[in-house]
């Protein structure tokens, strides 16, 4: 189980713009770290230089003990799993997945033995025979996976390799990926733009953006401390609604904003830290779960209800305060109808505040 080490990694292309800033953390030998961002964060360039198709502009990359900013990439021991299957195709299972260890003048025993155990792990020993046009796309993405993993390396990096299936066979997948990780103990950096996949697999999660990092921490502690309104806007799902005002305190605390003033409560757990912020513009952000329909007299606001979506389980309400859209997760049952006026109450012990001018988190 190896560890990998990123300290002030930095990649500036020719024409000046940054693509990876001052990346900084740790990953421990067995960990499955997820690398999560929108397009142009700057994740698949940093799962680049780890593996070494693209070169360090600054800092220092260990792999273990070693530094490996030079090292080429056959000679890190690492493997990778692309959004493309790039199987060959006039080749079978078993020649798809021993092809790599041929060319490595692995003994044949050896290569027997890999293939066989990757199989049996991805449960492709029925499918050894088949060539890919034969096989699902969940079964074309074991085999890549398949292909990785007969390598036995050091570290495996996966960049989206669940992005071209359906979402059906991306909840399959993503469980067989866990599954494989807890059985293999190696470790694994992933790279996805999907929040939900990154929150479901990681044991930490790396927050990209603009090339530069924004949290790193687990899934639970992003999600209910979001460091910043970039990850509070951008994990979860639906996302966190986000409300401008000015924080104001009479005995109680309130938010001043332009459709009129909101009800905070007395938050205790929260008021030290707030107690700076009195009178100044602030962020009040709730979460879709803890923005809940209350009756008349206990409503903070009042909002329309525009789009109600069922989705089983839960129903999410898409709603309207002025010029202020909401969302609010509610259980199924009685729904409001559209166009109907809601009252709604916040989650006092659930409310997030953010510094308006620079986003930071307050509390």
């Amino acid at each position: 189980m190896a560890t990998v080490s990123l300290d002030r990694v930095r990649k500036v292309y020719p024409n000046g713009h940054v693509g990876v800033d001052d990346a900084s953390f740790d990953i421990a030998g067995g960990e499955l770290l997820v690398l999560v961002g929108p397009s142009g964060c700057g994740k698949t360039t940093l799962l680049r230089m780890i593996a070494g198709l693209e070169s360090i502009s600054g800092g220092t990359l260990r792999i273990d003990d070693r530094v490996v900013n030079d090292v080429a990439p056959k000679d890190r021991d690492i493997a990778m799993v692309f959004q493309n299957y790039a199987l060959y195709p006039h080749m079978t299972v078993a020649e798809n997945l021993s092809f790599g260890l041929r060319l490595r003048g692995k003994q044949r025993d050896e290569i027997e033995r890999r293939v066989r155990d990757a199989a049996r792990l991805l449960e492709l020993e029925n499918r050894l025979d088949a060539t890919p046009a034969a096989l699902s796309g969940g079964q074309r993405q074991r085999v890549a996976l398949g292909r990785a993993l007969v390598r036995e390396p050091k570290v495996f990096l996966l960049d989206e390799p669940l992005s071209n299936l359906d979402a059906r066979l991306r909840l399959s997948m993503r469980v067989e990926i866990a599954r494989l990780h807890r059985q293999l103990g190696t470790t694994m950096i992933y790279v996805t733009h999907d929040q939900v996949e990154a929150m479901t697999l990681g044991e930490r999660i790396v927050v990209l953006d603009g090339g530069r990092i924004q949290q790193i921490d687990t899934p639970m502690n992003l999600y209910d401390k979001p460091a910043n309104l970039f990850v509070a806007g951008f994990l979860g799902s639906p996302a966190m609604n986000l409300l401008r005002g000015r924080l104001q305190r009479d005995g109680q605390w309130r938010l001043d904003t332009a459709r009129g003033a909101l009800a905070l409560g007395g938050l205790p757990a929260q008021s030290a830290a707030l107690e700076p912020w009195t009178g100044r513009e602030i962020v009040l952000g709730v979460r879709p779960e803890d923005l809940r329909p209350v009756d008349a007299n206990q409503a903070v606001l009042t909002a329309t209800v525009e789009v109600i979506e069922p989705v089983g389980n839960e129903v999410f309400l898409n709603l309207c305060h002025g010029a202020q859209a909401l969302v609010s997760r509610v259980a199924p049952g009685e729904v409001p109808q559209r166009g109907s006026a809601l009252p709604l109450g916040f989650a006092g012990d659930r409310l997030h505040f953010f510094d308006t001018a620079s986003g930071t988190r307050i509390v």
